[in-house]
C-alpha cells in the first residue's frame, strides 16, 4: 500500500499480537515453493468432493492490513489468497483478520517484493494484485516501483498461463507510467481505468480506499497478461523511461485538486520552486 510506515497504536504489543495470529503468518516461506495450494489446503475429511488443493493461488503484493483479500477470501473459499507485506503491524493486523473471520484461505508472508523468486516457482500464481503501491516520484527511486519493467519481467515467470497482474493506485502519474512499463515488459493490457470503482464495481472496496476517496481522490487501475517475449530493445525502453512521475502532472501544479498519496512532498517542493523561480525569472517551468 501507499503507506510505508503505520505508527504503533498506544498500547498495541506487536509481539503478542503476532505471536497471538501466528497460525495465519507463514515464516517459512521458503519451504513451500511450489506446493502452496497442498500445503495451505484444510484438511477436512468431511468433504465429497475428495479435493487435496485449492484450486488457485493469487497474491496480493503490499497487502496491508488485509481488508482486500479478507473480502476476496470469503467470495471464493476454493483460492488460496497470501497476502505478502513488510510493515509488522500491517502483518498483525492482517493475521488478526484471517483468524477472527475463519478465513482458512488467506495465509499472510511477512516478505516483500525481491523475496518473490525464493517463494513461489515458475506459473504458480494465477493473479498478483497491486494495490496503492507507494510510487516513489524521484527518478533515483524509479528503481523501486513495483510496476517497472524490471519488476514486471520477475513476475512474469511466476504467473500462469492466462494470469493477471492487477494496479489499483490513486496516482494518476504512476498510472500513465505504468502503461508503458507493462508494454516494455511484454505484457498485453486487458483494460486500463481512469475510475476502477465505476468501471469494476465489482472489486472490494476497503477503508483505506474510502479514506482516499473521501480527501477527493480517483482509483485509477490496469490489468494486464503477460504476451509475447519482450525484446532486448523494448525492455530497455522501459528502463530508458523511468524519470520522474512528476513529468505526468500538469505544468501548473496549482491547478492539482488532489496530490496523490506518497507525491505530496515532491509536489510541494516543486511548487515552492516554482515559487521562488517565477519571482526571479517571469515563465519559469519545471525541469
Amino acid at each position: 500500500m501507499g503507506l510505508t510506515h503505520i505508527r504503533t497504536p498506544k498500547n498495541f504489543d506487536l509481539d503478542e499480537r503476532l505471536e497471538r495470529y501466528a497460525d495465519a503468518i507463514e515464516t517459512n516461506a521458503p519451504g513451500l515453493v511450489g506446493r502452496w495450494a497442498q500445503a495451505c489446503w484444510p484438511i477436512d475429511p468431511q468433504r465429497s468432493d475428495g479435493r487435496d488443493r485449492f484450486r488457485e493461488v493469487r497474491l496480493d503484493l503490499g497487502c496491508g492490513k488485509g481488508a482486500f483479500i479478507a473480502q476476496c477470501a470469503q467470495l471464493y473459499p476454493d483460492i488460496l489468497f497470501i497476502g505478502m507485506d513488510v510493515e509488522p503491524i500491517c502483518i498483525a493486523y492482517a493475521a488478526q483478520r484471517a483468524c477472527d473471520e475463519g478465513l482458512r484461505n488467506m495465509v499472510i508472508v511477512p516478505r516483500g517484493a525481491n523475496a518473490l523468486p525464493e517463494i513461489f516457482c515458475e506459473g504458480e500464481l494465477s493473479a498478483i494484485t497491486l494495490n496503492f503501491p507507494t510510487p516513489y516520484p524521484k527518478r533515483h527511486h524509479a528503481r523501486r516501483r513495483l510496476v517497472n519493467v524490471d519488476h514486471l519481467l520477475g513476475f512474469r515467470r511466476l504467473l500462469a498461463p492466462g494470469a493477471t497482474i492487477t494496479l489499483r493506485t490513486d496516482s494518476q502519474p504512476l498510472w500513465e507510467y505504468a502503461k508503458g512499463q507493462f508494454k516494455a515488459a511484454g505484457y498485453t493490457i486487458r483494460w486500463a481505468s481512469s475510475d476502477t470503482r465505476a468501471d469494476h464495481p465489482e472489486t472490494p472496496v476497503t477503508e483505506y480506499e474510502r479514506r482516499l476517496t473521501e480527501r477527493g481522490a480517483t482509483v485509477f487501475g490496469i490489468c494486464a497478461e503477460p504476451g509475447s517475449e519482450p525484446d532486448a530493445a523494448g525492455i530497455q525502453r522501459g528502463r530508458d523511461a523511468e524519470q520522474s512521475l512528476m513529468c505526468y502532472l500538469p505544468a501548473d501544479l496549482f491547478s492539482l485538486d488532489y496530490v496523490p498519496l506518497g507525491m505530496e512532498a515532491a509536489v510541494e517542493n516543486f511548487r515552492n520552486r516554482e515559487r521562488k523561480g517565477k519571482a526571479r525569472i517571469p515563465g519559469n517551468t519545471r525541469s
